[in-house]
């Protein structure tokens, strides 16, 4: 019995102090600790990116304007070559004898016409006299202009003779580089043969692309000049390459389209760069990023202090409270990513972000902030 009794006093006696040790405990739960970071303000030009694509500013295909044999080729393929350089040599002994055919008939036709112009002279002195006939003086006059239509006419065909010859040297209509040819020595070659190579060039180049027509007004780009410049518009184009870095050189907005398309609802555009290195060639993907030229502040956070839920993204911030820091929900817009972080629209300079502990936070609880933790 007296057992028993001292059993169920020490029995009482753990379970007290069991409650009162939870108590304790309660009381001095310590607040969540959160480790934080300033909003950093950077200097930001705001852009938007599109697939684009690159294309020639010239591109023809070199073709014959007369028909003969092919006589010799004189550019290395897929060389850069210079506007006028000789590319083909057709023969031209058959063109050099038309040319000294019309010649001929330029000469003969200057002599009709001096001996025409003669007989007119000496009929106007004959016709007061009475020596000829009206009629007669009529068909002197008739003589002299048909004696300077064929002069005209025998100096066209030479002129046809002539170009006739410059087309058997096919030269480059302006400087680019060329492809492959089509053809070999000694071919038959005529207007019907097709191209026999083809010229691109390189050095400026375009970028095209589509955008909507929100985002066109959204930008101002309807206040593209009618000579194509973009300098009113406030736009300037960078283009991105493949492997992600970004093109060297600026390039400006050279045309806008007249007419929005029906099936994808976004309008053509193009833009214009510099090439010297010929780093960009027809046919090659890119993005075309369209940024401000005058740079805006922007907020930036870090990526990890970011969270989302049904009503979006944001961030918690801690405040002062009356008893200390609390944290507090903010909801943001995000943007860019960019070094360092990503832009957040909805926060002010002031502000401070949690980026570490944010499992344990809820809105309008209370927190404790510590140093964060090198990565090291």
């Amino acid at each position: 019995m007296r057992k028993k009794i001292l059993f169920t006093v020490i029995a009482s006696s753990l379970i007290l102090a069991g409650c009162g040790d939870n108590s304790t405990q309660n009381k001095q739960a310590p607040l969540p600790l959160v480790v934080t970071q300033d909003v950093n303000v950077i200097s930001h030009q705001q852009s938007k990116s599109y697939v684009g694509r690159i294309e020639a500013v010239e591109d023809t295909a070199i073709t014959a304007q007369v028909s003969g044999y092919l006589q010799g080729r004189h550019f290395n393929e897929g060389q850069m070559v210079e506007k006028g350089q000789l590319l083909y040599t057709i023969e031209p002994s058959s063109f050099e004898a038309q040319v000294a055919s019309a010649k001929a008939s330029v000469a003969q036709a200057k002599a009709s016409l001096k001996k025409a112009e003669l007989d007119y002279k000496r009929g106007e002195n004959l016709l007061p006299k009475g020596s000829i006939s009206q009629s007669e003086f009529d068909s002197l006059t008739a003589g002299l202009l048909g004696a300077q239509a064929q002069l005209e006419s025998s100096q066209a065909q030479l002129n046809l003779a002539n170009v006739n010859l410059s087309h058997t040297k096919i030269t480059a209509p302006f400087s680019g580089r060329i492809s492959d040819t089509k053809v070999s020595q000694g071919d038959l070659l005529s207007p019907s043969s097709g191209a026999l190579t083809t010229l691109v060039s390189l050095d400026p180049i375009h970028a095209s692309f589509s955008i909507s027509e929100r985002e066109r007004l959204n930008l101002g780009l309807d206040q593209i000049e009618g000579d194509g410049s973009s300098e009113s518009s406030g736009v300037e184009v960078e283009i991105i390459l493949e492997n992600g870095s970004a093109y060297e050189h600026l390039g400006q907005l050279d045309f806008l389209g007249n007419r929005i398309d029906l099936n994808t609802g976004t309008l053509a555009m193009r833009a214009i760069t510099e090439n010297p290195n010929q780093q960009l060639l027809p046919g090659q993907h890119v993005r075309v990023n369209l940024r401000d030229k005058q740079p805006i502040e922007a907020m930036t956070v870090p990526r990890r202090a970011v969270q989302t839920d049904l009503e979006g993204n944001f961030v918690m911030v801690v405040i002062e409270g009356e008893s200390g820091l609390i944290a507090e929900r903010r909801n943001i817009e995000m943007g860019h990513q960019v070094e360092g972080g990503v832009i957040a629209s909805g926060l002010t300079p002031e502000d401070v972000v949690i980026t570490q502990g944010l499992q344990r936070v809820r809105n309008g609880m209370p927190v404790r902030e510590q140093q964060p933790v090198s990565d090291k």
